[in-house]
C-alpha cells in the first residue's frame, strides 16, 4: 500500500474527527515519517499570523527534534506536557493551504531515492546536529528570518516523509549556507538580538 503524499497526510490531519488532536497522537499516527511530521509541526507558527515570537515557540521544537534525530532515535519523545498540548486543526488546514503551491511542486520532484542519506547513522548525527543549529538561529528575534527557515525545514521534512535523500541533501546545503551568513554577519545579528532584548 502506498503511503499518502505530504499534502494528502496533512489533509487527513486538518480534515478528521474534532477540532484538535494532541501532538503525541498526531505523531504516533504516522510511525515512521514522524520526524519529518514533527517539523512540519514545529514550523507552523513561522508560517501563520501570530504575535512576534513565532520563531520562540518553533525554534525549541526543531532543536528538540534535531537533538533526537542526532541521538539516534526512531521515533519522537516529548515531555508529558507537550504530548497533551493540542494541536488546531484549522491552523494545519491554513497551513497547508498557505503552502499549497510550494508543496505541490516539491511533492512532484520528490520520491523515494538515495534512502543512505535518510537512514544511516552518521548522516542522522549530521542531520540532527544541524537542525539543531538552525532551531537555535530560528528562535533568536532576527527579523524576517522565520520565512526564510521556516520554507527551509518545510524542504527537509518533505525529504523525510517521502525518504527522498536527494531532496535532504539539498536541505543539507542550504541549512550550511544560511548557517555560514549567520556567523559572516554574527556583528549584525547579535546587535539585533541585543536590541530585542533591551
Amino acid at each position: 500500500m502506498t503511503s499518502p503524499s505530504t499534502r494528502a497526510l496533512l489533509e487527513q490531519l486538518a480534515t478528521g474527527p474534532g477540532s484538535h488532536l494532541p501532538l503525541g497522537e498526531l505523531l504516533d499516527a504516522c510511525s515512521e515519517r514522524a520526524f519529518g511530521l514533527f517539523l512540519l509541526v514545529a514550523v507552523l507558527p513561522a508560517f501563520l499570523p501570530l504575535p512576534a515570537g513565532a520563531g520562540a515557540l518553533s525554534g525549541p521544537l526543531v532543536m528538540l527534534a534535531g537533538l533526537q534525530i542526532a541521538l539516534l532515535a526512531e521515533h519522537p519523545w516529548l515531555p508529558r506536557w507537550l504530548q497533551v498540548r493540542p494541536v488546531a486543526r484549522e491552523s494545519i488546514d491554513r497551513f497547508r493551504r498557505r503552502l499549497a503551491g510550494p508543496l505541490g511542486w516539491l511533492e512532484r520532484y520528490s520520491r523515494p531515492r538515495a534512502e543512505v542519506l535518510i537512514d544511516h547513522p552518521l548522516a542522522h548525527v549530521f542531520g540532527g546536529s544541524l537542525l539543531l543549529v538552525q532551531g537555535l538561529l530560528l528562535a533568536l528575534p532576527v527579523p524576517l528570518t522565520n520565512y526564510v527557515f521556516g520554507l527551509l525545514l518545510v524542504v527537509w521534512a518533505i525529504a523525510l516523509i517521502e525518504r527522498d535523500g536527494r531532496l535532504l541533501a539539498i536541505a543539507w546545503l542550504l541549512g550550511l549556507v544560511l548557517v555560514g551568513l549567520a556567523l559572516l554577519f554574527f556583528d549584525q545579528v547579535a546587535t539585533l538580538v541585543d536590541q530585542a532584548f533591551a
